[in-house]
């Protein structure tokens, strides 16, 4: 895990070495932070809280951006301020916790999976975050699990997208939902009217980029479900650079969207 570092004023991102994922936390207005995805290992999450305390903060709440184990994870290190999620990501958290330990624990055994469903639900349709410090909107939206949220903390001009608008990842849209490519569309097109109003975007996995980048990532987005839809071979160099679970979940979409073919 990489030591947190600012990527502006107040808010700060670690990133680990699995599935380069990210752990953001947001200064509060007094000495409390917000803390998104806290994760992965139990030593790395002991750390983190280490980092906090240092930098004279406390944890004031915390945010899971979905329901998947890597974004549900906990330690009584953190503290036990509230870590909230949408209305249908808490309740999906509850119902699939057996799947997700077994899921955490396959990905990295030994794992501490006793905070997979320690999650408070925020009001249905809930627009911000309850808590002392800057505005933090959620923007719920159905592309990648039920119930996930990217955060816009405006002031700061930051964008935490969740597992969406990474430069490591091709998109990964819900499978189980009735209309995945069109719940993912929707998710980029909530992001577009966005885009003026954000400086720094946080992707759950991948690196943090700028407003251009930002831009580069919907685009490149775009294309790749572009070519699911019509059935193209997909020139993405995320996928052709990426793990093989990646390139499983990819040929999974192409069997569900175009049954038959394999790209």
């Amino acid at each position: 895990m990489t030591a947190l570092a600012a990527v502006t004023d107040g808010v700060l991102v670690a990133t680990h070495e699995f599935c380069t994922t990210t752990t953001t936390v947001i200064f509060g207005d007094d000495d409390g932070c917000l803390v998104v995805d806290p994760a992965v290992t139990a030593s790395e999450i002991d750390a983190l809280a280490a980092e906090i305390a240092a930098l004279g903060r406390r944890v004031a709440a915390a945010f899971s951006t979905h329901p998947h184990w890597d974004h549900l994870l906990w330690r009584d290190a953190l503290g036990a301020a509230p870590r909230y999620a949408t209305a249908a990501g808490a309740r999906a958290a509850r119902a699939c916790q057996a799947e997700n330990r077994r899921k955490a624990l396959a990905a990295l055994p030994g794992l501490d999976v006793s905070g997979l469903a320690r999650v408070t639900a925020l009001p249905e349709g809930a627009a911000t975050l309850p808590w002392a410090g800057p505005r933090v909107e959620v923007l719920e939206h159905r592309a990648h699990a039920p119930g996930h949220a990217a955060l816009l903390v405006p002031d700061a001009g930051v964008l935490l997208a969740g597992d969406m608008l990474s430069d490591v990842e091709i998109p990964l849209p819900d499978t189980a939902a009735a209309d995945p490519l069109g719940d993912y569309d929707r998710a980029l097109d909530r992001f577009t009217e966005i885009v003026s109003c954000v400086d720094v975007v946080v992707p759950g996995h991948g690196s943090v980029g700028d407003r251009a980048e930002l831009r580069r990532r919907i685009a490149a987005d775009r294309r790749y479900l572009a070519d699911v839809r019509a059935g193209r071979p997909v020139d993405d160099p995320r996928l052709s650079a990426g793990p093989d679970w990646l390139r499983q979940e990819h040929a999974q979409l192409v069997a569900l969207v175009m049954p038959g073919q394999q790209r």
